[in-house]
């Protein structure tokens, strides 16, 4: 019987990638969105992988989503944490709800998601949980105070999960992606995509499969030892 694995954000840019490539490997998976019903429709007629809509950012909807999910699929020993929105503005113009929604969307949903799955992985022993950071959360940048804070979150989120798992062969661990080829990336103006190219060893932007691979790998038992860490995909830009 394939393991079932949910994607949060798993219907468009990088977690569509990933919702993909999870079903190519033999997964079950369960892809999540948030609100664009037409998009998810689309992913799902396209790929054949189920989507379900639920706010990641809210604890008891999350809780309610799984439990559909599981009952349809059976229990997730699979989660990606990949949910994510920006609400970009200096410091000095960021409204708190502009602070509060990044930091819910991107860091509270890895707790709401984590929570809901970790005891069934506990019982049944093993467990993969990846969560997606940024190279933004790593290095900070202008302009991103929200988005930088809640992906440094996730990386000190998980290592300190990945200790409490380890003895029950739960691996946590996560992939910290450079600037990727998505929509939201397309969206930054030409001059300034041109100039972050420029400081990027490989000469160009990630590809959203670079994403996957790691993700993959990191799921499957050949990572069985790996635990705490983060994959940094990012062509060189950022290394420490």
């Amino acid at each position: 019987m394939s393991r079932v694995a949910l994607v949060t954000g798993g219907t468009r840019g990088i977690g569509e990638d990933i919702s993909i490539k999870l079903k190519e490997a033999g997964y079950s998976v369960a892809a999540n969105y948030a609100g664009n019903d037409a998009a998810a429709a689309e992913f799902s007629e396209r790929t054949g992988i189920k989507a379900y809509k639920f706010d990641v950012s809210d604890f008891d909807t999350v809780h309610s989503g799984i439990a559909a999910i599981e009952a349809d699929l059976g229990p997730i020993e699979v989660l990606v944490n990949n949910a994510g929105i920006t609400r970009d503005g200096t410091m000095h113009r960021m409204s708190f709800d502009q602070w509060d929604a990044v930091i819910q969307t991107n860091l509270a949903s890895c707790f709401n998601c984590s929570r809901a799955v970790i005891e069934g992985m506990r019982e049944r022993e093993f467990g993969r949980i990846v969560n997606i950071g940024s190279i933004n959360g790593q290095c900070g940048q202008y302009g991103q105070v929200n988005y930088a804070a809640a992906k440094s979150g996730i990386h000190g989120f998980t290592k300190a999960l990945a200790r409490e798992g380890a003895a029950k062969h739960i691996t946590v661990n996560a992939i910290a992606p450079g600037y990727v080829e998505t929509e939201m990336v397309r969206a930054v103006p030409a001059d300034v995509l041109e100039k972050i190219i420029k400081t990027i060893p490989a000469g160009r932007l990630g590809h959203v499969d670079d994403i996957s691979r790691g993700v993959l790998f990191l799921v499957s038992d050949d990572a069985s030892f790996i635990t705490g860490a983060t994959l940094d995909i990012n062509g060189g830009q950022h290394m420490y």
